[in-house]
């Protein structure tokens, strides 16, 4: 039987990192290829206990239908504490839990976009992202980012491109490259988007997990034209396997969103919003992610440490001042891909910077490690391996 595939997903290829992780059975191959949260940030007592009294007091509501928009007692926990804590969320702005951030992107490519449009991006970016815009037909458009996309380069880029709807950013520790966009550059990129009433996409799963360095407000915050779509998640503070996130958009938007989800999924799954509403009203979350940021500010720093003394002087690197990835670069555009299967070779698993490319035909110099799953021992062993990597592939 001959399939007759879809357009859309004939060309659609698999993640990268996904597919990297089927290669990863052989338990001694250390992993620097993932971004998971590291295991031991799971609260799982706590979680435990508040699951046990959910079913045991509210069983039949935690295993029944919800409302699409989401658990309303979460969903005005979430409001107040975007509001409260981070000066997001306006009168025109409603919020909307989803299932992980992912959705939250796809949704609102799905709501913006026609087939043929387009979407401007960092690039490199985020896989997920990249994959959601091409499934339902939007052509992602890559502007070379450092930092930040460039404010300039990013007007250049609308008005090359009149068939774009939406501005795709992830302004903190940005994945692949673990940058952070200042906020001059973020005041000047709204200015550019709200000139061309251009929707920005700020996707922001790692924003919580600073370590170094001060805080800089949200472009959300910002936001007084009603042209920015806010998205974040507890996967990366709480439990990344629940896929609880949340949007925070204008409401005539976020009504659009409601009606796609209804078609995904109904809803998300209705016991782990309760459970996540709990845990926000009933522990100390703030706590709780004070204690990731401690855990997180030591795997980098050794992972750093590591990579000052074992990798060639000619290789750079990103120095994250938080979430979960360091960007490394090969001098004179040198292709990654030879180190990445050298890496492969010696046990260590890395990801190549052609997974996050805007066009998948482009060659990438770059690679991206992550520090939160590896051990200390597998951080030092590791960096050693992939040193002893790029001094073979580089013939040094």
């Amino acid at each position: 039987m001959e399939y007759r595939i879809s357009d859309k997903m004939r060309s659609l290829k698999p993640s990268a990192i996904r597919e990297i992780f089927k290669s990863l059975s052989d338990p001694s191959i250390i992993s620097f290829s993932g971004g998971n949260p590291a295991p031991e940030t799971f609260p799982i007592d706590d979680i435990a206990a508040i699951s046990a009294d959910i079913y045991a007091s509210d069983g039949a509501a935690a295993l029944q239908y919800n409302i699409t928009e989401g658990y309303p007692p979460l969903r005005g926990a979430l409001t107040a504490r975007m509001h409260d804590k981070f000066g997001i969320g306006g009168n025109d702005d409603s919020l909307i839990v989803v299932t992980g951030g992912t959705q939250g992107i796809e949704l609102a490519a799905k709501v913006l976009c026609d087939e043929g449009d387009a979407v401007i991006c960092e690039d490199p970016t985020f896989i997920g992202a990249l994959n959601a815009f091409r499934t339902i037909g939007a052509k992602p458009i890559g502007v070379p980012a450092a930092g930040g996309i460039d404010p300039d380069a990013l007007e250049a880029a609308i008005i090359a491109h009149p068939e774009a709807k939406m501005v795709y950013l992830i302004p903190n520790f940005h994945n692949p490259m673990g940058t952070t966009m200042s906020m001059e550059k973020r005041t000047a990129v709204y200015d550019v988007c709200r000139r061309h009433g251009m929707i920005i996409f700020e996707d922001n799963p790692y924003g919580e997990l600073r370590f170094a360095g001060e805080d800089v407000p949200s472009i959300k915050s910002i936001d007084r034209d009603g042209i920015v779509i806010y998205c974040s998640t507890f996967s990366k503070i709480l439990s990344a396997g629940m896929r609880v996130g949340y949007v925070c958009a204008p409401s005539e938007l976020t009504q659009k969103m409601v009606v796609a989800k209804q078609v995904e999924d109904v809803h998300t799954n209705t016991f782990f919003q309760m459970v996540c509403y709990r845990y926000m009203t009933e522990r100390d979350m703030d706590a709780h992610i004070r204690d990731i940021r401690e855990i997180y500010r030591h795997k980098c720093s050794l992972m750093l440490s590591c990579l000052d003394e074992m990798m060639p002087r000619c290789v750079s690197y990103t120095r994250p001042e938080g979430g979960l990835f360091i960007w490394c670069t090969l001098p004179d555009n040198i292709p990654c891909d030879g180190v990445v299967k050298a890496a492969l070779e010696r046990k260590v698993a890395v990801v190549p910077g052609t997974a996050f490319n805007c066009d998948e035909s482009a060659p990438s110099p770059s690679f991206r490690l992550n520090y939160s799953m590896p051990s200390d021992e597998q951080i030092k062993l590791g960096v050693a391996a992939l040193a002893d990597a790029v001094r073979a592939e580089l013939k040094l």
